[in-house]
């Protein structure tokens, strides 16, 4: 039997501390049959999915073997998107806090690479981005990979989906042939393992259960008819009326033009594609993690490496073409023990599609007609909290307490309204129930944050 303590494990105290204060119970599968390897210096090609804890496993093991007082790169990890990576940095920093001066640099595209070169002066330990940004580094000199120990490809079927192949075979030219490489991904294509093939050796094969259990799950299928997808979609929300849902269509453009209507119909829904700025990519995910807004709506590049911890409702809008990627998309909810629910739209031209999912998960497709839903009176779907925009963040030395602070301190504000509060780099973000929205706004706007002024604005 699998020892799922982190005790079992041979890390530093110093680590294994930090990893309890972070109330990591037990190893999760993939971390349990990933980790020994990951440390005793092997390859490792693991198969596992968005939740399954396999950041922390290549980060815990990155850590340990980290070199601090060396100042080089020596660990780089690539993901496909820049939530990814944003994702990814953040965990390696919550997982570093006990080793003292770890210098962790995101470098993805959409954001000015001049901040970035003066960073990569600093020769950062750990790397941690996108294919085509560290390519642009490392033609421009101001990435070294000489020191190289380990790299890490993150959901890398995602990757070559992308069209990445290339850019990550040229960056693996510019490492160290003697280096470890741990290759993650979701799925198993051709692809993946002749990928392995060339840039591992002799790798621990791990793959843990891919499909998210579907107990936990209450999947329905709706069939429509041309031109109701959209009313269909209002009639689900008003009949299950969950607190946040995920809504999945296949294009940006589809993306943009259903968040718009939703909007026209009263409901808070953001849209997550690729033609956002990175600045408009992080509020709308913001919005939505800390209960701002009451829908996402995404495409599966936009979506990957989204990790809500508790998600009620994915909506597929648009059945995937892929079966695997459609397990993928549902198995965003019901998670953490929780009930989850999965509602998909199709067509009859489709239903080769919902038969193809059908076999692929190995049990009958549940389907039901738009019409058995119920309406309701004077429905509305608000979200539960409102977004409030610092215009100050990590630089200017602004922590999460500090804004607390500030709120709560002096006024009749309570700490039970406030929600959560992210800190970037130049701005900061904080969630406050929505019937105190006004007035919390006008005490930080009137008011100072560690005795300064900060502009406020509420987001929309």
């Amino acid at each position: 039997m699998t020892t799922t303590a982190f005790s079992s494990l041979p890390l530093t105290p110093g680590l294994l501390a930090n990893i309890q204060s972070l109330d990591f119970q037990a190893m999760t599968p993939i971390q349990a049959q990933g980790l020994p390897a990951i440390l005793a210096g092997k390859d490792l090609l693991a198969q596992a999915k968005t939740g399954s804890g396999k950041t922390a496993a290549f980060a815990i093991g990155a850590l340990h073997r980290l070199e601090p007082q060396t100042y080089q790169t020596q660990v780089l990890v690539l993901c496909p998107t820049r939530e990814l990576a944003d994702q990814v940095s953040k965990e390696f920093r919550l997982l570093a806090r006990a080793i003292p001066n770890v210098h962790i640099l995101t470098l993805c595209g959409g954001k000015p690479t001049g901040p970035q070169l003066t960073a990569l002066e600093r020769n950062p330990h750990i790397v941690v981005g996108t294919p085509g940004r560290i390519l642009k580094h490392l033609g421009k000199g101001s990435l070294q990979l000489d020191g190289l120990q380990l790299l890490v490809l993150d959901e890398a079927d995602r990757m070559l989906d992308m069209g990445f192949q290339e850019d990550i075979l040229r960056i693996i030219d510019s490492a160290p042939r003697q280096r470890q490489t741990l290759l993650f991904s979701a799925t198993y294509p051709a692809a993946i393992t002749d990928m392995s093939a060339g840039i591992q050796i002799d790798p621990v094969d791990i793959r843990v259960e891919s499909l998210h259990d579907n107990s936990k799950i209450e999947q329905i299928f709706y069939a429509i008819e041309k031109g109701d997808r959209t009313r269909t979609l209002l009639a689900l929300l008003e009949h299950y009326r969950p607190a946040s849902t995920l809504v999945f269509c296949n294009t940006k453009n589809q993306c943009k033009e259903l968040a718009e209507e939703l909007w026209q119909q009263g409901f808070h829904a953001l849209a997550l594609h690729g033609d956002l700025e990175q600045a408009q990519r992080d509020e709308v995910l913001i919005q939505f993690s800390n209960q701002s807004s009451s829908i996402l709506i995404a495409t599966d590049v936009a979506a990957r490496g989204l990790d809500i911890k508790d998600l009620p409702a994915v909506i597929n809008f648009e059945l995937s073409p892929d079966a695997e990627i459609h397990i993928h998309r549902i198995g965003r909810t019901g998670r953490a023990g929780k009930q989850g629910l999965a509602l998909s739209l199709f067509m009859a031209a489709e239903q080769f599609r919902v038969d193809a999912i059908a076999e692929f998960q190995g049990i009958p497709a549940r389907i039901d007609h738009p019409g058995a839903l119920k309406s309701r009176d004077n429905f509305r779907l608000s979200p539960p909290m409102v977004t409030l925009c610092i215009n100050g963040g990590r630089k200017d030395k602004v922590r999460a307490g500090d804004i607390l602070g500030a709120l709560t301190a002096n006024t009749e504000l309570s700490g039970k309204l406030i929600g959560k509060i992210d800190i970037a780099d130049n701005h900061s973000y904080v969630a406050v129930d929505r019937q105190i929205a006004k007035q919390a706004l006008q005490v930080l706007t009137e008011g100072k944050i560690k005795g300064r002024k900060f502009r406020v604005r509420k987001l929309r």
